[in-house]
């Protein structure tokens, strides 16, 4: 099988490393990562940390959408940022994950009735990826603040795992339940992001939820293999169904595959049933909610488990 190159044509020398990074840990070992909202900085990898004696090789975070003083604060953007260059210089895979504001609404939003909401109809999705439209000129503009922050960590050749319009095979976010749409979006988002703004320091990550409650197939939301570096799945609740595993695997076609949002880590039975795994990036409040403290220091101390030396004082 050929190996995939980056999908950004001349993707930057630091993004194409860490997609042979990824590959390279692939059914050997894992990375394991460690989201952190906007308004508490690193302090959940540092909560990590503390707890396990080892930080987190995955360092997330959100672009931000909500109100100055909420968890998701816009207004947390720069901090954000000086904190990815910092911890990219200590070797953290850095991943940026984005709940885009509707094009139909201003930024701050609140997340219920801002980022979940069911009332945005076709006609209007499909607006948002027609050039000359008022609401295409209003997505754009959305997507240029995105393309500004990203521009900063290219700046600092700061490779990112890209992970927008996620969870797209669930009816909750705007962006989601409607497959047509949703490959129209994510490749427009693509054409923008890479042919307009000429962004070479992202890897594209399509990270759909485990098809399980709500959350239909995975397959029909698939973009193309022309747009997608790397594949990932949200899973809460201990929802590892070999399934869903191997349909990502079989999608990914020799591409990487990880878990871009987990509350319960899998068991060491379904570790080693599932070795493909990259990178594993837990979310905050589910990690200590689904996870034991005894598991997450057997965890992270797990011969499998890619993580860096705690910080020294």
């Amino acid at each position: 099988m050929t190996t995939p190159l980056p999908v950004t044509p001349d993707a930057t020398p630091a993004a194409r490393a860490l997609l042979d990074r990824l590959r390279a840990v692939s059914g050997r070992a894992v990375l394991l990562g460690q989201h952190n909202q906007p308004a508490h900085g690193s302090a959940w990898t540092e909560r990590m940390t503390a707890l396990t004696g080892r930080a987190p090789a995955v360092w997330g975070f959100e672009l931000g959408f909500s109100a100055p003083g909420t968890k998701d604060a816009v207004d947390r953007r720069d901090a954000s940022l000086a904190l990815a260059v910092q911890e990219h210089a200590r070797g953290a895979v850095v991943v940026v994950t984005w709940h885009a504001v509707c094009p139909l609404d201003d930024e701050p939003v609140e997340f219920e009735g801002g980022i979940l909401r069911d009332d945005v109809t076709d006609e209007q999705l499909a607006e948002m990826v027609t050039p000359g439209r008022p609401l295409h000129e209003r997505w754009c503009a959305q997507v240029d603040v995105a393309a500004g922050l990203l521009q900063r960590l290219a700046d600092a050749d700061v490779p990112v795992l890209w992970r927008p319009y996620h969870e797209m095979n669930g009816a909750w976010f705007w962006w989601g339940g409607r497959p047509e749409a949703f490959v129209a979006l994510w490749r427009a988002l693509f054409e923008r992001l890479v042919g307009v703004h000429g962004l070479r320091n992202l890897l594209w990550v399509w990270n759909p939820n485990g098809p399980y409650g709500s959350a239909g197939p995975v397959a029909p939301f698939h973009p193309g293999d022309d747009v997608v570096d790397a594949l990932a799945v949200d899973s809460y609740g201990g929802h590892y169904e070999q399934e869903t595993y191997e349909e990502l695997l079989r999608l990914a076609g020799g591409r990487p595959v990880g878990l871009g949002e987990v509350g319960a880590f899998p068991t060491e039975e379904q570790w080693a049933a599932q070795p493909a795994w990259a990178w594993a990036m837990a979310w905050p409040d589910q990690v200590t909610a689904e996870n034991t403290e005894a598991r997450l220091r057997a965890v992270y101390a797990s011969p499998r488990a890619v993580t860096l030396p705690a910080p020294t004082a």
